[in-house]
């Protein structure tokens, strides 16, 4: 019996071949927009991966659809660093600042990717599950570091996502030493 047009559609896995293509079209995407910032276009997105401008639109139908993707990589790619490399730290003060550090890293590496971002979003602070997951890693560090003693037990998650938002605001204005701006704000958390 033929499905009828109202039955739902099965859910079938994207082929290979177009998973690949939509992985090249979000690295070149990404460093695209980390080169030319909100200049950037999806033709030159197309190019940089080696496909026809079709493809890029059929993975994102829009620009903004493509930064989103792009901005969800990045945001999955800090998570990942938080829970692989700072959650196991012997000390978890170090780990915090190491997670905060990272973020710094990256921020400073794509400021490109970062103004688009803010122009096709009117902010670049993550929202939705991302932001979720870059919380609960910083709430597990807290809890860690406050059972150690490490950090003053009056600090909350709240307190690492402003440390986040005016890091992001020292480096998108180039306001100063933002390693040195993580430094005194994570020494800022310790009793």
């Amino acid at each position: 019996m033929a499905p009828s047009s109202t039955s739902p559609t099965p859910h079938r896995r994207p082929r290979a071949d177009a998973e690949r293509n939509r992985t090249r079209v979000l690295d070149a995407a990404r460093e695209v927009f980390r080169a030319r910032g909100d200049e950037a276009q999806m033709p030159e997105v197309a190019r940089a991966a080696g496909v026809g401008i079709g493809t890029v639109y059929r993975h994102f139908p829009s620009r903004a659809a493509l930064i989103a993707a792009v901005g969800e990589q990045r945001q999955a790619e800090i998570v990942e660093f938080g829970r692989t490399r700072c959650l196991p730290s012997a000390a978890a003060a170090d780990g915090l600042a190491a997670y905060i550090e990272h973020i710094g890293e990256v921020l400073s590496a794509e400021r490109g990717l970062s103004a688009s971002i803010e122009a096709a979003f009117g902010s670049t602070e993550p929202t939705g599950e991302g932001r979720a997951r870059a919380e609960t890693v910083a709430g597990q560090l807290l809890a860690r570091a406050k059972e150690e003693g490490t950090v003053r037990p009056d600090v909350e998650v709240g307190d690492v996502v402003m440390i986040v938002c005016g890091l992001a605001a020292v480096i998108r204005n180039n306001a100063g030493d933002w390693r040195r701006y993580v430094r005194n704000a994570c020494a800022g958390l310790r009793p």
